[in-house]
């Protein structure tokens, strides 16, 4: 049943394995529960509303990955794409929430129609192999970065732009705590090893005043002040446009990055480098967008956290399933899963980064050609905070370099036809 269901493979896999997978991916993402609310209240919208309809979003979503797709990524409402819908779209261009809400639905509406034609899988057929395996290092870095920041350990600075935190604060002192033992655990190779360490790291810090328990059970809220509250009469204006191709790149470049990236260090794809029934992981995607642009949230994504869960030992949709239900349970159980703190989960975030450098080894730094558009891609990441970015530029350097180096052969016509689109969307959206 568990093969037929989630492609799960008693020879290869272990439930074991599965479980924990999809609980410490669970873990890791659970912030968004908290700060999705957050940031969409800010364009106005009923903040309970937003936690209920991210929490059933990210439950359908991730059981279509794991039924259909049968692959072990967790998808929820991504990060970026909600602050682009409160901060750009309603904020700075000054529409409605509703206007916002059409645009996400929109997009949602034309993934799906691009992953019916095959359109998303020839893109990805599209990269260079090469390129594609810088990107699992770059999401490596991307994301040890989001933990370091997200505990402390990095924190703003004027002159520098990022700086070492305040190491005099209990946090930030908890989150090297938590990296150390989870580091250990893994040089020891205890089972388990990220997941017991964001459970003892979140135990530890009661004492230190950094998790607060206040309830464990709530009811959810009603998603009825946001179901289905569309904004048509805007549809065919020129700022809907933009929206919408802003979302479809952000949400489109981020999904490939983090199943190619998180697929490599899985040993998930091919001898081409290809990955298995990814068509089936862009309609989850899709339909994730869709459905939760209809319960009122915006963009739903595969979250790069799902990486955790991966290095943890899942492989099949069973893991996925699993994040499901975890994400069920925090509909009831939302304090509890909230009191989890930055610092508990940055230990995870760092050490998978740790473990998604392996890929590097493939790109040969003596040739030129090939290294610094696969650098680009793999700096770009952190440094600006974006998946897509990274992809982006990096295939842009890499048709660029080729063609001014008389290397032109070895491009193909949809790289060309790519990287155009690319620079196009940076000189005009």
């Amino acid at each position: 049943m568990l093969t037929k269901l989630f492609g799960y493979n008693p020879k290869t896999m272990t439930l074991k394995k599965e479980i924990m997978g999809g609980i410490t991916s669970f873990l890791t993402m659970a912030y968004i529960l908290a700060v999705n609310p957050s940031v969409l209240a800010e364009a106005g919208m009923d903040a309970g509303a937003v936690f209920t309809a991210s929490v059933v979003s990210a439950v359908a979503a991730t059981l279509v990955m794991a039924i259909y797709a049968k692959m072990p990524f967790a998808l929820a409402p991504g990060m970026g794409l909600n602050a682009f819908f409160a901060y750009t779209i309603v904020l700075t261009m000054g529409y409605s929430w509703q206007f916002a809400l059409t645009a996400v639905f929109i997009e949602g509406v034309i993934f799906i129609l691009l992953t019916l034609t095959g359109l998303r899988e020839k893109i990805v057929e599209c990269m260079p192999l090469l390129l594609r395996r810088s990107i699992s290092p770059g999401i490596g870095l991307f994301i040890a970065f989001i933990g370091l920041k997200n505990a402390g350990i990095v924190s703003a600075n004027s002159a520098t732009l990022v700086t070492l935190g305040n190491m005099h604060d209990p946090a930030v002192l908890l989150a090297f705590f938590g990296i150390l033992l989870t580091a250990v655990l893994l040089v020891r190779k205890v089972t388990g090893a990220l997941l017991i360490g964001i459970l003892v790291t979140t135990l530890v810090g009661i004492p230190l005043g950094v998790t607060n328990f206040s309830s464990v059970f709530s009811i959810p809220p009603t998603i009825e002040p946001i179901f289905c509250k569309f904004e048509w009469s805007s549809i065919l204006s020129v700022d809907m446009l933009i929206c919408v191709l802003t979302f479809l790149f952000i949400d489109m470049f981020d999904t490939i990055g983090t199943l190619i990236g998180v697929s490599s260090r899985a040993g998930m794809t091919d001898e081409k480098g290809d990955i298995p029934r990814l068509k089936n992981a862009f309609m989850a995607d899709a339909i994730g967008t869709t459905l939760g642009a209809l319960l009122g949230t915006s963009t739903v994504t595969t979250f790069v956290e799902s990486a955790s869960g991966v290095n943890v030992g899942g492989r099949s949709g069973l893991t996925a399933f699993t994040t499901a239900m975890c994400f069920a349970l925090a509909l009831f159980l939302a304090p509890f899963f909230l009191a989890i703190p930055a610092q508990a989960t940055a230990p995870a975030l760092v050490l998978v980064g740790v473990m998604m450098m392996q890929d590097i080894r493939d790109v040969n730094f003596q040739d030129y050609i090939s290294a610094i558009p696969c650098f680009v891609c793999i700096t770009f990441m952190p440094l600006t905070n974006s998946i897509s970015d990274g992809i982006l530029m990096g295939l842009i350097a890499w048709v660029l370099l080729h063609l001014l180096a008389g290397k032109y052969k070895k491009l193909n016509v949809g790289m060309v036809i790519l990287a155009v689109l690319f620079v196009l969307k940076y000189a005009f959206l």
